[in-house]
């Protein structure tokens, strides 16, 4: 093997979600295996769904620049203000540290345009602060860099549907690598919006209950929405970013390839990378959509990398599938799982598909690993055949 490239140390995750604002209340809600779930029809009427929302109060936007009034925005905001604390150290430490901001999203400000949209089509006219920056993709890294006061810092956002925030972590690492910055602000975020509620509607994909991961009975998925933050650097110590797998294949539009090909490559890049074998992964958070085929994909793949008995768990049964921001959110409940000992469950309520390969599904709440834990993996896959998987690994 290759030697091994210097990991990148993951600062403690800003995160908000349906389970919480805040890392004690998502830790407890994560390892309890309690759902994060409301039931409504705002965005579909007639059919209530459950949905992952935000329902904490967010940053007001009032005085903000009207190209930054978006959901999205207010829910990076958010993160951004219990990131603060580890920026502030950072900068201490390094006070002439080149930062940059790279993060994922897949709405941006799209939820924004939706109201605009539904105006004009009332009284031909737009709303007085419509800007159609907020809708621009690149519009959640401006946010960012401008509310940090960062006017030099190199800053892009990637939106490659539900990989986006995992890939920007990814991205993180190498502008690091190159020298480039000193450290990074990477993640993403991800609010409800009608385009996506209703485009997976019309693709047949969403459940009207709870969703099921790997279940015989599995019928689609459930949307939430968050956003997920790290403080990417060079330092050593804490939990690394110690690898990373990309591979697109291509197969379809929509669907994965039924063979695991792409899947399998991206957890065997970031194994490679990392220079760790297969055996010493201690726990996997899958991508586990809770669709019929992605399910069935996952589990051969894991099957076929790893065998049948790594612990391994889909924390998309607790928060719905967050698109753009789940890579990063579920790295941050890796994360929180590597800092506590600690394992998510897999939460369901049907049977196991015995169908599909069988894996190792954590079985309780608050479950303890069974030998020293030291490294999580994380998938991550999108639609066209995009597929990530992280490596974090918990140094002494």
């Amino acid at each position: 093997m290759s030697s091994r490239l210097t990991p990148c140390r993951l600062s403690t995750p800003a995160l908000i979600c349906s389970l919480g604002s805040d890392l004690a209340s998502i830790s407890s809600a994560l390892f309890s295996g309690t759902r994060g779930f409301t039931h409504d029809d705002g965005f579909t009427p007639g059919r209530p769904l459950p949905l992952g929302r935000v329902l904490t109060d967010l940053p007001d936007t009032a005085s903000w620049p009207a190209e930054h009034r978006s959901r999205n925005n207010q829910l990076l905001a958010a993160a951004l203000e219990q990131l603060q604390p580890e920026l502030e150290a950072f900068r201490l430490r390094q006070p002439q540290a080149r930062i940059g901001v790279i993060l994922g999203t897949s709405t941006s400000g799209i939820g924004e345009t939706e109201i605009a949209l539904r105006q004009r089509l009332e009284d031909q006219s737009w709303p007085t602060d419509f800007r159609y920056q907020r809708h621009e993709i690149g519009s959640p890294a401006r946010f960012v860099a401008e509310w940090l006061q960062l006017p030099d810092a190199p800053a892009y956002t990637l939106s490659t549907a539900c990989t986006s925030s995992a890939r920007a972590l990814a991205s993180a690492y190498r502008m690091l690598a190159a020298g480039l910055c000193d450290a990074v602000i990477a993640g993403g975020a991800d609010s409800l919006c009608g385009l996506t509620v209703n485009g997976f509607a019309s693709l047949q994909a969403l459940s009207d209950e709870p969703c099921q991961p790997f279940t015989r009975d599995r019928d689609g998925i459930n949307l939430g929405e968050a956003a997920a933050l790290f403080l990417v650097t060079k330092e050593p110590g804490g939990i690394q970013l110690a690898g990373y797998g990309e591979t697109s294949d291509a197969y379809h539009i929509s669907a994965p390839h039924p063979g695991g090909e792409g899947a399998i490559g991206a957890m065997q890049a970031a194994l490679h990378m990392a220079q760790v074998p297969a055996a010493e992964i201690d726990y996997l958070n899958l991508h586990g959509t809770a669709t019929r085929q992605n399910d069935a994909m996952e589990a051969l793949a894991v099957d076929q990398v790893f065998g049948g008995a790594l612990p391994c768990s889909s924390t998309k049964a607790l928060t719905g599938h967050t698109l753009g921001a789940c890579g990063a959110l579920e790295a941050g409940f890796c994360w929180l799982s590597l800092h506590a000992g600690k394992l998510p469950p897999q939460v369901h309520d049907g049977p196991i598909d015995a169908e599909i390969p069988l894996l190792t599904y954590v079985g309780a709440a608050g479950a303890e690993p069974a030998r020293p834990y030291h490294r999580a993996m994380s998938n991550s896959f999108a639609f066209g055949g995009n597929n990530i998987a992280l490596l974090l690994e918990r140094c002494e």
